[in-house]
């Protein structure tokens, strides 16, 4: 760990981590759901508000995935990723700074920002994924990419700390009560974004592979060599293996991260203890991130993922005999040591089956599938809460994702690694 700080290039891509996590625990998971609900979208029933947030979701998700080869191909060919990044970042930015301005039961414009500020956020992650391959060896990538979720975990842990103070003790800050401090823990959040990106814009060299072309002739030549991989992708059956595996467990992930909450509720917790419990999350996701890099590194990706899906599998059981306010901060603690783990172990292995010169290509499909998987998880806790009328074994459900995932993901053979 210490040589990744010593190496500015290393430090500098995974500062972008620790920016827009940021975005991802104070404004995604934590305060715009409560907000929506009880600021912005008032005086209609709870269904109407769930319904409306879940389609700006949706919305942005589906954006942001069908852009993301496209985008991906443009930016290989143009040697502009940083670039693409940068102006991603400043759309989400931007959005989630004017959400301070949006005033109470404006709900139609708070959807429409946080919609923009969540393209914002999905799109530069797909560049700066790409952009791993140019900042660390084959050898590290396992480490490198866990060092920068770790830092993800912990400055997306940090400023939701911070921000969750400024809501239950306003007083403190000079604010005037907990709606206030909310608005204004966007604006921190568009601040924080927006300075720790600036040391990859300005250490991390972006390598250029093949000719650089103009933009109009990079766009011409990205969708065209988009859709020669499309047509040809029986020639990367190994990275279709992989994509198919990590949609099935990464959806399991991204449906309890984004259920978890709902689930609180369900259970009669309060705002203050669900809150708590993402803290708890962030914190213990920063060096057990840290740790399953090693352990990548040691066992192999592939392993150390496997390992990951296992115990998600048990939290699924134990989700399922959930009943106090102390085992769902044990939900907390286990889901924290191997979110971060699955994550980055996930996008080196990945890294790891790009052909070269299709970094950002590559990893837009990557990114697709991560922006599709958000679909068969809710819907097959859907389908068993309507059909058994118990929304604990519509939990339990889940252990069929990463079953499924993980047999998948067994059979996806892994190319030696090279120094």
């Amino acid at each position: 760990m210490r040589e990744m700080f010593k190496d500015r290039r290393v430090f500098a891509w995974a500062l972008y981590d620790w920016a827009n996590s940021a975005f991802a625990t104070t404004v995604m998971a934590g305060f715009f759901p409560v907000f929506f609900q009880k600021f912005w979208s008032t005086g209609v029933a709870s269904t109407v508000t769930t319904s409306r947030l879940g389609y700006a979701n949706a919305a942005a998700g589906l954006v942001i995935a069908l852009l993301a080869p496209v985008l991906g191909a443009i930016g290989d060919r143009g040697g502009r990723r940083k670039q693409f990044l940068m102006a991603w970042t400043l759309l989400g930015v931007g959005a989630t700074f004017s959400l301070y301005f949006v005033a109470q039961g404006e709900w139609f414009a708070a959807a429409v920002l946080f919609v923009l500020a969540t393209m914002g956020f999905n799109g530069g992650i797909v560049f700066n994924d790409s952009l791993l391959l140019d900042v660390a060896k084959p050898a590290d990538l396992d480490r490198v990419s866990a060092f920068g979720y770790s830092l993800g975990y912990l400055g997306g842990g940090l400023l939701f700390l911070i921000n969750v103070l400024m809501v239950s003790k306003p007083g403190w800050f000079g604010l005037a009560d907990a709606s206030q401090a909310v608005r204004v823990s966007f604006v921190t959040v568009a601040a924080w974004w927006l300075v720790f990106t600036i040391p990859l814009m300005r250490i991390v060299q972006e390598q250029q592979r093949g000719p650089h072309l103009g933009f109009v002739d990079a766009m011409r030549v990205g969708f065209r060599e988009l859709g020669a991989t499309i047509a040809h992708v029986r020639q990367y059956r190994t990275i279709v293996l992989f994509l198919l595996a990590y949609w099935f467990y990464i959806d399991g992930v991204n449906t309890i991260i984004k259920m978890a909450v709902n689930y609180g509720v369900s259970l009669g917790l309060e705002t203050n203890s669900l809150l708590t419990a993402l803290l708890v999350t962030q914190f213990v996701g920063f060096p057990a991130a840290l740790f399953f890099g090693y352990l990548g590194d040691r066992i192999g990706p592939k392993r150390g993922i496997l390992i990951g899906l296992v115990v998600y599998a048990g939290i699924t059981v134990y989700a399922y005999f959930l009943d106090s306010v102390a085992e769902f901060y044990a939900l907390a603690v286990t889901v924290g040591l191997v979110q971060g783990g699955v994550q980055s172990l996930s996008r080196s292995l990945f890294g790891r089956l790009v052909p070269e010169g299709k970094n950002a290509e590559f990893f837009g499909f990557y990114n697709m599938m991560g922006k599709f998987a958000t679909v068969l998880g809710p819907l097959l806790i859907a389908i068993v809460a309507s059909v058994t009328h118990n929304e604990r074994a519509s939990i339990i459900s889940l252990v069929l994702l990463f079953v499924v995932g993980g047999v998948l993901l067994w059979r996806v053979p892994i190319p030696r690694r090279d120094s």
